[in-house]
């Protein structure tokens, strides 16, 4: 960490809506410097507003952590650098891994602090923990939990990555992996198909999608007397940046290891 500075954080994909919306976040953000920002390969030099773009073995060498919300393939090669270097820590938000970019960020945990997350919304991911635990607790027989999601008309996957790891969570809590818990249909995909009578202990999932909605993501517990129910609704996409950030300051000095955001927001006992 630089001495009375804070952070020094890189920003990759500097050119993309993420990558702009975590350096506006950061601007505003006491105890962050932004020390570097970096996009695909040839683009240094470049101006973004009154920064100017560097390559990313020069924002390696200059930060304490970078955010990256880019490809697989770019994370991966962040990764590899990473452990070339034994630093700096790593925010990395890229989704769709293969096994082997998988390895590559798992090597890279082994020297420096890595922080990886399909989404990093703060809300999102204390109702994460917060479902495990109420899913501990009021374990079935006697409750069904259900996931409900909304999203604007042209998000294609269903159910949505985020009600899925909120489907895992419940999962978790109830000792099982969600394969356990859940139908599939053919494909692999969770199945949405509902007809006939609920089956004990199973994990259900239903989807909206409609208009311009950001997100909107409820978990309901059942039981036949009383009924939770843990909800998020999504404002702005700024959001994601702003938990970024937090994982970005939280990760600088940390040791090595593969974290994610419920280690941020401190639901595992971090010994």
């Amino acid at each position: 960490m630089a001495d009375g500075v804070g952070i020094r954080l890189g920003i990759a994909g500097a050119l993309g809506r993420m990558g702009r919306a975590v350096a506006a976040a950061a601007d505003q953000r006491e105890g962050v410097e932004v020390a570097a920002l970096f996009d695909r390969p040839g683009s240094a030099g470049q101006g973004v507003g009154d920064r100017v773009l560097t390559s990313a073995r020069e924002a390696v060498d200059a930060c304490d952590v970078i955010v990256d919300f880019t490809t697989p393939e770019a994370s991966a090669a962040l990764a590899r650098a990473a452990v070339e270097r034994r630093g700096p820590a790593l925010v990395i938000g890229s989704t769709g891994f293969t096994p082997e970019q998988e390895a590559d960020v798992r090597k890279a945990a082994a020297v420096t602090a890595v922080v990886k997350s399909g989404n990093y919304s703060l809300g999102v991911n204390t109702l994460i923990g917060l479902v495990e635990q109420a899913a501990r607790t009021l374990r079935s027989p006697g409750w069904d939990v259900e996931v409900l999601e909304a999203h604007h008309n042209r998000k294609v996957d269903a159910p949505s990555g985020t009600a899925l790891m909120l489907g895992e969570a419940a999962a978790r809590g109830r000792g099982l992996a969600l394969d356990q818990a859940c139908g599939r249909d053919a494909d692999g995909r969770v199945s949405l198909d509902r007809a006939g009578a609920r089956a004990e202990g199973t994990i259900g999932f239903a989807v909206v999608r409609g208009g311009g909605v950001i997100g909107e993501h409820s978990v309901i517990l059942a039981a036949e007397d009383e009924i939770l129910t843990l909800s998020h609704s999504a404002r702005d996409r700024s959001l994601f940046a702003k938990g970024a950030l937090a994982a970005a300051l939280w990760a600088a000095g940390r040791p090595p290891g593969l974290y994610d955001m419920l280690d941020v927001l401190g639901f595992r006992d971090p010994t």
